[in-house]
């Protein structure tokens, strides 16, 4: 029976070490994965959303409604844009280019003179509880004291005699339920795993079990190979949608308020973005390992830059820039758009087209990097 030995095991270092240097790809991938990590994490996220877009519906343009406005932009969490009409703003709403809307009645000014303490709307959209949390506490903070500099001395108010009352009304989710930001957005987490991770895996299998030789032999084209490996993974797919929609509204109430055929449209785009970024990933890796690396580095942006995990506002401008090129970011708006607000064709579109560019830019680089030979 042999015994162990140092002489073999410093050899089998060696022969470790000369093959892990020899493939550089693998050991750059492995030693950049950390890193992106720590800077997306380290720099990229924050739960605290700042500068949220506000939109202001005002008849009016008195000094009360000034200072209202100036004093929700000094606390950092709005950022104040006049609204024209009220279906402007429902549609700013709905889209998601504003989170909040403060609607200040015609005769606030009026009213707070006589003391009637008018009331102030504020819609928010709360499809994503955690987004604007700390900014609807911001202003019930500031109410009491607000307007205190404008009053008259004798109408200077108490704490607990505020000038006017800000009424919240949490839009499309009133109840804050979490489950409803979090299950529609599953939609297209799950979908992002399962499509990019089999795709990219699926021409370095044929190249590793010696298929590829077979395969190139034939005279099978670029695009037919990419569209004969990725159209079975569409259909299985549209299967897991079929799943997570069932489960979603029979098990978490969620609530299915746009097109259903829609809905799986635009899905459709956001699968074949998947399957174009996974055939060209594996088309660029050599082996197995390389391509389940490579699809991490496709899978950490999606998750952590596209407003699934932490509110997209809240991220700096370059990480929002990053996240508007990732295609979940647009999955998940049109998904938690459409079953919770609503949308149809024309507030999902900006998030439409973006995602079909995508699937075509992304499409002709891997057939492009298509290679007909081993070499």
């Amino acid at each position: 029976m042999n015994r162990f030995s140092p002489v073999r095991l410093f050899a089998m270092l060696i022969k470790e070490s000369l093959q892990m240097r020899r493939d550089r790809a693998t050991v750059g991938l492995t030693v950049m994965l950390p890193l992106v990590q720590l800077f997306l994490f380290g720099y990229a996220i924050n739960a605290n959303p700042r500068h949220l877009p506000t939109g202001l519906l005002s008849a009016e343009h008195s000094t009360y409604e000034r200072t209202l406005a100036a004093a929700l932009q000094n606390t950092g969490y709005f950022d104040i844009q006049p609204m024209a009409t009220e279906d402007a703003a429902e549609q700013a709403l709905a889209r998601g280019d504003v989170m909040f809307v403060l609607n200040i009645p015609p005769d606030f000014s009026r009213r707070i003179d006589r003391g009637e303490q008018p009331q102030v709307l504020m819609d928010a959209d709360a499809t994503d509880p955690t987004a604007i949390a700390n900014a609807t506490a911001a202003v019930v903070a500031l109410n009491s004291t607000v307007l205190n500099r404008d009053l008259p001395a004798d109408m200077r108010v108490k704490p607990q005699q505020p000038p006017f009352q800000i009424v919240l009304h949490g839009r499309y989710n009133p109840e804050q339920i979490t489950a409803l930001n979090i299950v529609p957005g599953l939609i297209g987490l799950i979908l992002t795993v399962s499509t990019l991770v089999m795709t990219t895996l699926a021409i370095t299998r044929e190249r590793e079990s010696g298929t590829m030789e077979n395969l190139l032999a034939t005279p099978v084209r670029p695009v037919e190979v990419m569209l004969g490996k990725i159209i079975p993974y569409v259909g299985l797919a549209y299967v897991q949608i079929a799943l997570i929609l069932l489960v979603s509204v029979t098990v978490f109430a969620v609530p299915v308020r746009g097109s259903v055929p829609l809905l799986l449209l635009a899905l459709g785009v956001f699968i074949a973005c998947n399957l174009a970024m996974g055939f060209a990933f594996s088309t660029i890796a050599t082996t197995q390992m390389q391509a389940q690396q490579l699809s991490q580095f496709g899978l950490l942006p999606s998750i952590m830059l596209s407003g699934f995990m932490f509110p997209f506002m809240g991220m700096p401008a370059w990480a929002r820039f990053i996240g508007e090129a990732v295609p979940l970011t647009h999955a998940l708006r049109i998904c938690r758009g459409m079953l919770l607000k609503g949308n149809g064709l024309a507030q999902i579109w900006p998030d439409l087209w973006p995602m079909a560019l995508f699937a075509l830019v992304v499409g002709g680089i891997a057939v492009s990097m298509y290679r007909e030979t081993l070499d």
